[in-house]
């Protein structure tokens, strides 16, 4: 699929891998809809982008908003061939702590956002897909999911996301043979250590101490290069059903 004929939507618009995957698609002429809770952040990204790009202040756990959100895009822009979801939360917290075993709550948030929110965003953009014409490969959408190395590698305190973003890469096989015969295909991307707000925002030490136990490139990996990986599976029509890490080789202890 040529990303710069594509209309995509894009969940967690607002900052990190999210934005920096609106900002590439915008950029290769795509027209992109933006999802996230972040409304002030989100209309200013749409008034820095131009009319190529449209903010929904979106959930993505709710149905109603998600499908408010499709609704508006396909009136806006036509339709919707590529959806890219990385609204997320990281939530850490040992299973058995200091005050006593992990909240139920806070697991659930985990699930509910980064899993449920997930399947949420697949499942009625895929539908509103089939209306799309078939392209001279048969193909009819793309649906591009974060997970994380904490999937494969999760570490003491990670119980929470690792399950999360563990059954985001579970998924993804299953969904592709489903949707073989609907022309859509499903790629799931497992970042590593990357320079996000979260990342970002730990003492330099710490910041330092992660680098050193990426083998290479001994750095951590830009929000753009995510976004780079994202543009080439849109066009790469063979990449599908697959969990593709992009960690510079690194394999947490």
């Amino acid at each position: 699929m040529r990303t710069e004929k594509c209309i995509a939507l894009v969940t967690g618009g607002c900052s990190g891998l999210g934005e920096a995957t609106v900002r590439l698609l915008a950029k290769s002429q795509a027209k992109v809809s933006s999802l996230d809770v972040a409304k002030e952040k989100g209309y200013g990204l749409t008034s820095e982008l131009g009319s190529s790009v449209m903010f929904h202040n979106a959930d993505v756990t709710s149905e109603e908003m998600v499908k408010s959100a499709i609704s508006k895009t396909v009136k806006t822009f036509g339709g919707i061939h590529v959806a890219v979801n990385c609204a997320g939360v990281t939530t850490a917290g040992k299973v058995i702590g200091k005050q006593g075993p992990i909240s139920l709550e806070n697991f659930n948030r985990a699930i509910q956002i980064n899993l449920i929110g997930t399947i949420n965003v697949i499942r009625l953009t895929a539908q509103k897909m089939l209306d799309n014409i078939p392209n001279e490969d048969g193909e009819r959408g793309v649906i591009i999911n974060t997970s994380s190395g904490a999937a494969f590698e999760g570490q003491i305190g990670q119980s929470a996301y690792s399950a999360s973003k563990a059954g985001i890469i579970g998924m993804t096989l299953p969904i592709a043979r489903e949707f073989a015969s609907y022309g859509i295909r499903i790629v799931t991307i497992a970042p590593g250590l990357f320079d996000t707000a979260m990342v970002a925002s730990l003492p330099e030490k710490v910041r330092e101490t992660l680098i050193r136990i990426v083998p290479f490139p001994r750095r951590l990996g830009k929000a753009s290069e995510f976004a780079e990986l994202v543009k080439h599976i849109i066009e790469n029509p063979m990449l599908n059903g697959e969990t593709i890490r992009l960690d510079g080789a690194v394999r947490m202890s």
